[in-house]
C-alpha cells in the first residue's frame, strides 16, 4: 500500500489517480493530515502534498532513506483548474524521478482526452496549437497529443451532419450474456438463468420505447445501438420482436446508424443475422477479443477461433458490409506475438471498422480477484503492443476515429476505434463526445440530457434485471424529468 497526505483536502480524487497509475500494482490511500494513521508498506514511498497562499509542494519519503521535496508556484492561486494543473505537474515529475517512468498521457487521468483538443479548435485554436496545449498542460507525448487532434479533426467531420440541437440517440440495453467473461464488469447476467424471463423484459422495454416516442416526438433521431451484454443472447423471434417494436416506433428519416452488437460468436447464427439484417441494422460487431484459443478459455468465452470465423463470414453471406471487431490488449499471459498472432488473423477476414481496447481491471469483474492470485505483472500492454494493433488497422485500410480512456487500464494507455472511410461508428463517438443527448432503455443503463447551455445531466437505471422489471414505471419517471428539466 501507497499512501499520501495531504495538509488540505483538496483534488484527492486528481492526486489518487495519477499516483494509482504510477504504481497499478499498489493499493493507494488519499488522506488529510490526522484524519487517519496509515503508513506506506515497507521499501515504498509515503507522498506527502502542502498547499501554501502562493505555493504548493508535493514530496516523499522512504524509510531509512530521507526526505524528497518539489515546490511550484502558483501562476493563479485563485484559479481552481491552474492550480490543479500545476499540482499534477509537479507530481508526475516526482513520481517519474521516483519509479524511472513517464505516462504516455501525462498527467491527464480523465477518460475523454480528444474531447478537449476538440474544445480547444472550437474556441478557435489550430490544430497545432492544441496539440502544444496537449503536451505542455497534460504533459502527454507527442504521439498521444497527435493521435488526439486527428482523432478530433476526424469526428468533427462524422458528425457534421448531426442535429446537436434537437437530435437524440437511442440505446436499449440486452443485459444478458452467454456467460460472463473474466474482465467484465458490465452489467451481464447469464441467459440460462433468464430465459424464462426473457418476455417480461421486452415487455418493459416496449413501455421505455413508448414513453421516448412520446417525449421525444419533436426530435430528430440520429443513430440507435442495441447493447448489453450481448444482444444476440436472444432467439430469432425475440430479436425479431424487439426489432420491429423499435423500427415502427420512431421516425428513421434522419437515423445515420442502426447497430446491434452481435458480439459472442456463440450467440450468433444465421436466423438471428436474418433477423437484424430484416429490420434495417447498418452495422453489428462480431468480438472475439483474441484469436488466441487459450486466452478465450482463460478469460471465459466459451467459443473457439474458428467459430468467431465462421460467424463473421456468415455475416457476411447475409449482406453485412459494415462489421466492427473488438480486440482486448493486456489480456492475462498475452505477450506482443500473441497480439500480432491475433492482428494477423483478424486481417485475414477483413472487417470494416476495430475497435482496440486495452484491458482495465473493474473492481466489480472477476479479474480483480484473479489477479489477487495470479499478480498484476501477467498483464501485458506495451506501446509495442498497441503498434501492433494500429500497424493492422492501418494495413486494412482504417484511420482512428475515436478514442477513450479508463481508470486502472493496462499499461495506462486508451481505447481506439479504427475504421474505413464511411464505417465509423457514430454512436461510437456521441457517447465519448456528450454532445448529443442519448435516451437509454433497459437495466443498467445511463441516460444523458446535454442541454442548450452545454450542461450535461444524466439518470441511471437499476442494474438488477428483476428490480428493473418491477420499477420500470420509476425508470421511466426518471427520464421524463431529466428531459423535462430546464
Amino acid at each position: 500500500m501507497i499512501v499520501v497526505v495531504l495538509n488540505e483536502d483538496r483534488y484527492a480524487y486528481d492526486i489518487h489517480s495519477l499516483v494509482k497509475a504510477f504504481y497499478p500494482e499498489q493499493e493507494v490511500k488519499v488522506f488529510p493530515e490526522g484524519e487517519k494513521d496509515l503508513r506506506s508498506d515497507a521499501g515504498l514511498p509515503a507522498f506527502f502534498v502542502r498547499f501554501a497562499p502562493e505555493t504548493v509542494s508535493a514530496g516523499y519519503r522512504i524509510e531509512g532513506e530521507g526526505e524528497t521535496v518539489r515546490q511550484a508556484v502558483l501562476s493563479d492561486p485563485a484559479d481552481r483548474i491552474a492550480v490543479k494543473n500545476e499540482l499534477k505537474r509537479l507530481l508526475y515529475g516526482l513520481l517519474s524521478e521516483e519509479t524511472k517512468k513517464e505516462l504516455p498521457w501525462g498527467t491527464l487521468t480523465g477518460i475523454r482526452p480528444t474531447k478537449i483538443a476538440m474544445q480547444l479548435m472550437e474556441q478557435g485554436k489550430t490544430p497545432e496549437e492544441a496539440g502544444e496545449y496537449m503536451r505542455t498542460t497534460y504533459l502527454a507525448s507527442e504521439e498521444k497529443a497527435e493521435l488526439s487532434v486527428d482523432i478530433a479533426l476526424r469526428e468533427r467531420e462524422i458528425l457534421s451532419g448531426i442535429h446537436y440541437d434537437r437530435g437524440y440517440s437511442l440505446y436499449i440495453g440486452i443485459p444478458f450474456c452467454p456467460t460472463t467473461c473474466l474482465y467484465c464488469s458490465f452489467t451481464s447476467f447469464p441467459i440460462c438463468a433468464w430465459k424464462k424471463r426473457v418476455g417480461e423484459y421486452l415487455d418493459a422495454l416496449e413501455r421505455e420505447i413508448d414513453f421516448v416516442k412520446e417525449a421525444c416526438r419533436d426530435k430528430v433521431l440520429d443513430s440507435v445501438y442495441i447493447g448489453g451484454g450481448t444482444p444476440t443472447t436472444l432467439e430469432p423471434d425475440q430479436l425479431d420482436r424487439l426489432l420491429g417494436k423499435v423500427k415502427a416506433s420512431f421516425d428513421w428519416t434522419h437515423v445515420k446508424e442502426f447497430t446491434v452488437e452481435a458480439g459472442r460468436a456463440d450467440s450468433i447464427t444465421r436466423e438471428k443475422l436474418r433477423a437484424l439484417k430484416r429490420h434495417g441494422v447498418t452495422r453489428i460487431s462480431v468480438n472475439p477479443q483474441t484469436m488466441n484459443e487459450k486466452t478465450l478459455k482463460l478469460i471465459g468465452r466459451q467459443h473457439t477461433v474458428a467459430q468467431v470465423e465462421a460467424a463473421f463470414w456468415l455475416a457476411r453471406e447475409e449482406g453485412f458490409d459494415n462489421i466492427n471487431m473488438d480486440l482486448i490488449l493486456g489480456l492475462p499471459g498475452e505477450n506482443e506475438e500473441d497480439v500480432a498472432h491475433t492482428v494477423r488473423r483478424v486481417k485475414e477476414l477483413g472487417p470494416d471498422s476495430l475497435t482496440v481496447h486495452s484491458l482495465a481491471i473493474k473492481r466489480a469483474s472477476r479479474l480483480s480477484q484473479w489477479i489477487l492470485e495470479n499478480g498484476i505483472s501477467t498483464l501485458h500492454n506495451t506501446d509495442e503492443t498497441m503498434r501492433i494493433a494500429a500497424a493492422g488497422a492501418k494495413e486494412l485500410g482504417m484511420e482512428p476515429y475515436y478514442l477513450y480512456r479508463q481508470k486502472n487500464m493496462s499499461g495506462n494507455f486508451e481505447n481506439v476505434g479504427y475504421a474505413r472511410p464511411g464505417k465509423a461508428g457514430i454512436y461510437n463517438i456521441l457517447i465519448m463526445e456528450e454532445k448529443e443527448s442519448i435516451l437509454a432503455l433497459g437495466a443498467g443503463t445511463i441516460s444523458k440530457e446535454v442541454y442548450p447551455d452545454g450542461r450535461i445531466e444524466r439518470c441511471d437505471s437499476v442494474k438488477d434485471v428483476a428490480l428493473y422489471l418491477e420499477k420500470v414505471d420509476e425508470m421511466i419517471e426518471r427520464k421524463r424529468k431529466l428531459i423535462s428539466h430546464p
